[in-house]
C-alpha cells in the first residue's frame, strides 16, 4: 500500500511536492482551490508545471484532487444544483490539468427529499458532467458517516448510482475507514471487516474501489458522527488498521490519511504508525 496525506496548497501548487516529501508521502491528495467557497481563479501555468515536475521527480503517485465541500448534486434547488454541476465540471478539468488520476466527491445530501429521487439527480448530474468534460480523470464517490440526510453511508446507494452512470470506466469509490465505521461497518474486528468487504464486493464490485482514506474514528461504531482521529488511537484501533493495510483485497490500493493536524509532528507520527503495521 502506498501511503500519503492530504497536502495544503497554501502559497501555491509548487509548494506541494516538498511538503509531501517532508511527510514521507508516496501518494497525495490536494484541493485545487478553496474547499469552502464557490469562487476560483485559474491555476497559474508556471505553478502547475512546477507541481507536476516536482511530483514526477519524487515518484509520487497517484495524485488525487478532492472537490470542495459545498457542491451537492442531490440538491433539489435548481440554482444550487447548477452551481454543483458547474463545480464538478471545473474540478474534472483542474484535476486533469495538474495530472491527477482521481477526483474525490462527496455523494451528497438529499435535504429531506426521498433518496431514490436524490440519487436520480446525482446520476443525471454526473452523466452530464462526463458529457461536458471528456478526459481520463476517474471520479471517486466517497462514502459518508450517514449524518442527517447524507447519501452514501450504505453500499446499496453506490449500487443504485453506478447502475445509471455511463461510461462506467470513469466512476469508482473512495472508502473512508472512519466514515465506514461511523456508519455501522465494524472495521475494528476481523469479522466486521470481512463482512464489510463481502458486502461491498457483492453490491458494488472490487473493481470499483480505487482509493482508501485511512482515518481512525473518535466516535463509536454506528455513531453517524464524522470525527477523524489518529491511526490506532480511535475506536478502530491498531489491530483494526493492521488488518486493513494487509488485507489481500486492499493492500494494493493507495491510502491517504486525513488525520487531525496541530503540527507536522502529528503527520509524521501517523505515517510512522501506519507503516509500522505493514507485514514485511
Amino acid at each position: 500500500m502506498r501511503f500519503g496525506f492530504h497536502i495544503s496548497i497554501a502559497g501555491g501548487l509548487s509548494k506541494v511536492p516538498q511538503r509531501a516529501t517532508a511527510k514521507g508521502c508516496e501518494t497525495i491528495q490536494i484541493f485545487s482551490r478553496n474547499p469552502r467557497g464557490w469562487n476560483y481563479s485559474p491555476l497559474p501555468q508556471l505553478e502547475v508545471e512546477k507541481f507536476r515536475s516536482g511530483i514526477s521527480q519524487r515518484g509520487i503517485e497517484p495524485v488525487v484532487v478532492h472537490m470542495p465541500y459545498l457542491p451537492n448534486l442531490a440538491n433539489p434547488q435548481p440554482e444550487s444544483y447548477r452551481r454543483s454541476l458547474d463545480s464538478l465540471c471545473e474540478d474534472l478539468r483542474r484535476a486533469d490539468l495538474v495530472g491527477a488520476k482521481y477526483l474525490v466527491m462527496h455523494v451528497g445530501s438529499s435535504l429531506g427529499e426521498s433518496k431514490p429521487i436524490a440519487i436520480e439527480r446525482i446520476v443525471k448530474g454526473i452523466n452530464k458532467a462526463f458529457q461536458l468534460v471528456e478526459n481520463g480523470v476517474i471520479l471517486l464517490l466517497e462514502n459518508t458517516a450517514g449524518a442527517g440526510t447524507e447519501i452514501g453511508d450504505r453500499f446499496e446507494s453506490f449500487k443504485l448510482i453506478f447502475e445509471g452512470i455511463l461510461p462506467k470506466e470513469r466512476i469508482g469509490v473512495c472508502l473512508d475507514t472512519a466514515h465506514l465505521f461511523e456508519a455501522g461497518y465494524d472495521l475494528s474486528s476481523t469479522q466486521g471487516l470481512e463482512k464489510a468487504l463481502k458486502g461491498f464486493v457483492q453490491l458494488v464490485g472490487r473493481q470499483r474501489l480505487y482509493l482508501l482514506h485511512l482515518n481512525d474514528s473518535k466516535t463509536p461504531c454506528g455513531s453517524r458522527s464524522d470525527r477523524h482521529w489518529h491511526i490506532g488511537e480511535g475506536h478502530i484501533g491498531l489491530e483494526g488498521f493492521k488488518r486493513i493495510v494487509n488485507h489481500p483485497k486492499l493492500q494494493d490500493l493507495p491510502g491517504i490519511m486525513e488525520t487531525p493536524r496541530k503540527s507536522e509532528k502529528d503527520d509524521l507520527r501517523n505515517m510512522e504508525v501506519i507503516r509500522g503495521l505493514v507485514d514485511q
